[in-house]
């Protein structure tokens, strides 16, 4: 089980709080093995909200430090997703306001691959030239040898949900005749780069992982054929494992409401090339993701709501299983007659 990552919104100039500390040691605790941390900008113009986390200085290091060693003292693997929010930048948290905060109120401009907002009437973004591409790129780099400096064994690069890297691979935001856009190779480039460099500079003993939408959900946009051709892109070039998801890069897309929604893209993946996967998306019942990893559609499976909903699913779930994995600090409540567990 992968606690997947998901935007808290709570962070103050960049920094973690007590907040992330027991948010996120409490789902170590409660058995997931592995704990993937929040869309963490590698810049502050790619920040989603203004409380975002941030990775691209030693103080943001040294905080974040504190609650990977928790993780990791838990009994889980400590992970943390980087991530650029490209044109999606600079909106309100969920629960203050909705779409984009104006210049004179602290927002900023944000950069994209072409000059195409996400909604019509947001801050148009700034269309990157080579060497801010480069320039993201080395930012990208410089995040994940902070994180993996920072004690984190696993580094995700987020290339999904209609952000940075996932509006260079879709031909519906990526409208570049350079080469980082146009054909899928091109497209493919600026995620390929950030890949290469990040392996150069970190050991071998830090798992990269990436996420990707597997599918835009929207006519002409990234299919399940181009997620097959980066896949394999993507295991040459050194990544551990794809995390799958769908969707985001343009607004109003509905999304499939049935159970494990994102399998196919898993499944797909897998038939075509040797590579880890895991699966996010609508995994609410125990039995059905065993199945998954059972009949080998997935690898692991990445849960995100119901970990919100209750920290400790994975030792319950394990115990009713015949899974003995809860802390021995809890051990009393798990140590009842037969019939009375609750």
């Amino acid at each position: 089980i992968i606690m997947s990552p998901m935007a808290m919104y709570s962070a103050k100039n960049g920094l973690p709080n007590d907040f992330h500390f027991v948010h996120y040691g409490s789902r170590a605790i409660g058995g997931a093995g592995i704990i993937i941390l929040e869309a963490t900008a590698v810049e502050k113009i790619g920040r989603i909200t203004p409380n975002d986390l941030c990775l691209y200085n030693l103080r943001q290091m040294r905080a974040l430090s504190r609650i990977a060693k928790f993780i990791k003292d838990s009994g889980a693997l400590a992970g943390i997703q980087l991530a650029h929010a490209g044109r999606k930048a600079g909106t309100y948290v969920p629960w203050e306001g909705l779409g984009k905060i104006p210049l004179e109120k602290g927002g900023w401009i944000p950069v994209a691959p072409s000059l195409i907002p996400y909604v019509n009437d947001w801050i148009k973004p700034s269309e990157l030239s080579e060497n801010g591409i480069k320039n993201i790129e080395n930012k990208f780099i410089n995040s994940a040898i902070l994180a993996y400096n920072a004690g984190f064994q696993i580094i995700e690069i987020h290339a999904a949900h209609g952000y940075l890297i996932h509006e260079f691979l879709s031909p519906l935001t990526n409208k570049r005749n350079d080469k980082y856009g146009g054909k899928l190779e091109n497209r493919s480039r600026f995620l390929l780069e950030i890949i290469e460099g990040i392996r150069e500079k970190i050991p071998n003993d830090a798992a990269l992982f990436v996420r990707i939408s597997g599918v835009d959900f929207a006519d002409g946009g990234w299919g399940i054929d181009d997620t097959i051709y980066l896949a394999k892109e993507m295991k040459s070039y050194g990544v551990d494992l794809i995390d799958c998801s769908s969707g985001g890069i343009i607004p109003d897309i509905k999304l499939p409401e049935i159970e494990g929604y994102n399998v196919f893209i898993s499944e797909a993946i897998k038939k075509n090339e040797n590579i880890l996967t895991s699966v996010v998306g609508y995994i609410f019942n125990d039995k059905f993701a065993n199945k998954l990893i059972e009949e080998n559609k997935t690898d692991m499976v990445t849960l995100g709501r119901v970990l919100l909903r209750d920290p400790y699913w994975p030792i319950r779930k394990g115990f009713y299983n015949g899974y003995k994995f809860y802390p021995v600090q809890y051990e009393r409540a798990f140590n009842v007659p037969r019939g009375l567990y609750g």
